[in-house]
């Protein structure tokens, strides 16, 4: 169990991230290769008459992260997944492959609410 803080600027963060085991580094890896939807929150803040900060615009909005390459290529690589035929491939045709599956994995999504219908 490793226990870190954020460094941002120099600064040293309140918030502490806990690493509890390669599970959470691999499900963070599989998101970040497939890609995924954030929120992005925007607060603006205007002083009282007091001078304390008061909340006056919120906006959340949802960010599309697009898939990522490297974490891709890094989990075939981790998995052993990586034969001479994918380790061989040029990132255009990592691309294409993956878009491949991807569309069947959708078909087979579209295919399972169907069957469950």
């Amino acid at each position: 169990m490793t226990d870190f803080c954020i460094l941002k600027c120099g600064q040293k963060l309140q918030k502490k991230v806990e690493i509890v085991d390669e599970k959470d580094i691999k499900k963070a890896l599989v998101k970040r290769a497939l890609g995924f939807v954030s929120d992005e929150i925007v607060e603006e803040y205007v002083p009282d008459e007091n001078g304390k900060p008061i909340l006056s615009k919120r906006k959340v909005t949802k960010k599309f992260n697009p898939p990522d390459i490297n974490a891709l290529r890094f989990l075939l690589e981790k998995e052993n997944l990586a034969d001479d035929e994918i380790s061989k491939m040029t990132d255009e045709q990592l691309l294409h492959e993956k878009e491949r599956l991807l569309q069947l994995l959708k078909e087979k999504e579209k295919e399972d609410e169907n069957g469950n219908l």
